[in-house]
């Protein structure tokens, strides 16, 4: 029973993150958007402990598929759609399997403040679970309603002549029922070193805000992932990469691969 516990304590610190951020800090121009499909499939079989030290933990195997849904409904207001489905398994002693809905987020971003090459803005999500199942130990952290708060900073600038960009989110996520609320901050580089390659480098960081033993303990953890876009047409883009745990608490150390489809009209 102790080893269930241990199982279900360190693998709900990577259930709530997404294997990619997709939106930015700039909106859409009115009558603009983009649609992003992304498959991002994960395993875990090693989990970091409260001392951040890595200990064997059953198989964790993870399959989401999501689509981000982007449209400028003004220069400065862009709503936000974003459904998804996943299938989760997990080995003895545990034995558990879901597959279904994830979770689906609802909202928008707007614009703050704007220069020549750089935008603030702000970003409001509510997030609709897809199962209220909280018996089962493949829903866990996957059954309460959630509401994300960002702010978002983006800047444009050339790194030896190639364009760039940098991308800065810090967001307040609550979160109904037992889990705690996160602290989340993000940041994105990316760089095209030739006009139809987009190279991105992300860091996706998360911070529990206190705990509820047993099942959700204090936790932390940070993701790296490495992408590269490439430009089929003006209007569409593929994308291909994968991303680790690299450092954690009470979290699974994930590891993933990440493919997706880019739609801009």
């Amino acid at each position: 029973m102790l080893r269930v516990r241990f199982v279900l304590t360190t693998m709900f610190g990577c259930l709530t993150s997404s294997a990619a951020a997709l939106a930015g800090a700039w909106t859409m121009e009115a009558g603009h958007g983009q649609v992003v499909v992304t498959a991002t499939s994960s395993v875990a079989s090693e989990a970091f402990d409260g001392s951040r030290d890595l200990v064997a933990t059953p198989r964790y195997r993870k399959f989401e598929f999501q689509a981000l849904f982007e449209y400028g409904v003004t220069d400065w207001l862009t709503a936000i759609v974003a459904p998804g489905l996943q299938h989760i398994d997990i080995a003895a002693p545990v034995t558990a399997r879901r597959t279904g809905l994830g979770y689906s987020e609802f909202g928008g971003r707007a614009r703050i403040l704007s220069g020549d090459n750089w935008v603030l803005s702000g970003q409001s999500t509510l997030r609709v679970p897809g199962t209220f199942d909280t018996g089962n130990p493949a829903a866990v952290g996957y059954s309460g309603t959630e509401h994300d708060l960002r702010v978002l900073f983006g800047y444009a600038f050339s790194i030896r002549g190639m364009p760039a960009f940098l991308d800065l989110q810090l967001g307040q996520r609550f979160r109904a029922g037992d889990p705690p609320n996160e602290l989340r901050a993000d940041i994105t580089l990316g760089v095209r070193p030739l006009p139809q390659w987009l190279v991105l480098a992300q860091v996706f960081n998360v911070i529990s805000e206190g705990a509820s033993p047993p099942l959700f303990p204090s936790y932390d953890y940070s993701k790296l992932q490495i992408s590269v876009v490439y430009d089929l047409t003006r209007q569409w883009a593929v994308q291909a990469g994968g991303f680790t745990t690299f450092s954690g608490r009470k979290a699974l150390q994930e590891n993933g691969l990440v493919v997706g489809a880019w739609y801009r009209f």
